[in-house]
């Protein structure tokens, strides 16, 4: 690996079935691009799909892995009073640094949109409640997320829009409420001209980059299962796209999902 880099997966879902075979070689490979730390996302489905990722929360080699405990929008159907009493508890284990993910998703509407707005809601009073900031999860929604975003009080917790899709104005009502954006390897894909011109437009200290693994790998390995060391291919078409150098982006970056997920350092 030629330059020297640090970099955050700030996104990845690395506690899937998919890593179950080579997770330690996909650790490995993580540390050699690069990445110090990776955000273990455990929202995969109903609330307990994140034990996965709480058990692997607090690892420090070859890569420190922090996770986060959410409803997936797609399951907002299954956030009944004791999934939530379950997430509660769960956002108190030891290297739990955000909740989510949660939000919006009108493209698959797997859950109905009014259950997905209500569970939303309900999730970012847990997120208020236990003091941590909020991973948002948007799909063809985003002037309705902002909205509960705001009714809800969320910038008392602040958080970030994961694997953003939308265009400069979507983003600037995230930065509005003090949200962070955060990049995943659609910015490589030929047809994302809108998601690259907002990404000139995110101020450098509210950038965050992911992966979404095992989901999205960038080109050149779109198609295939994605891992975290591709978030140094995030960084680097982020960088092409900004004009600045790959090490100006992976600083801030990096400084941007320390501060958030108060991961020290």
């Amino acid at each position: 690996m030629s330059e020297p880099i640090a970099l955050v997966d700030s996104h990845c879902h690395l506690a899937e079935p998919d890593f179950d075979a080579d997770r330690e070689a996909v650790l490995a490979r993580a540390a050699a691009a690069g990445v110090t730390t990776l955000v273990c996302v455990g929202a995969t489905g109903p609330v307990e799909s994140n034990f996965r990722a709480v058990a692997l929360a607090g690892r420090q080699a070859p890569v420190a892995i922090v996770a986060t405990v959410g409803i997936h929008p797609h399951d907002a159907s299954s956030g009944d009073d004791a999934a939530f009493a379950t997430l509660t508890r769960l956002a108190a284990s030891p290297g739990i640094v955000a909740v989510g993910e949660t939000g919006l998703d009108f493209h698959y509407d797997r859950s109905p949109r009014a259950v997905q707005r209500a569970a939303f809601a309900r999730t970012v009073a847990l997120a208020r409640a236990v003091g941590r900031p909020l991973v948002v999860h948007v799909r063809e929604a985003h002037a309705e997320a902002a909205a509960i975003l705001a009714a809800e009080g969320a910038a008392a917790v602040g958080g970030v829009i994961h694997c953003f899709t939308g265009d400069r104005d979507d983003a600037r009502r995230y930065l509005d409420l003090g949200f962070s954006v955060s990049v995943a390897g659609i910015v490589t894909f030929k047809n994302a001209e809108a998601l690259r011109d907002a990404v000139r437009t995110v101020p450098l200290d509210r950038l965050l980059v992911e992966t979404d693994a095992p989901y999205l790998a960038p080109v050149p390995h779109r198609g295939r299962r994605n891992e975290p060391a591709h978030v140094r291919l995030v960084a680097e078409a982020v960088a092409t796209v900004r004009g600045v150098p790959l090490a100006t982006v992976a600083a801030a970056t990096t400084a941007n999902a320390r501060r958030l997920f108060a991961l020290g350092g």
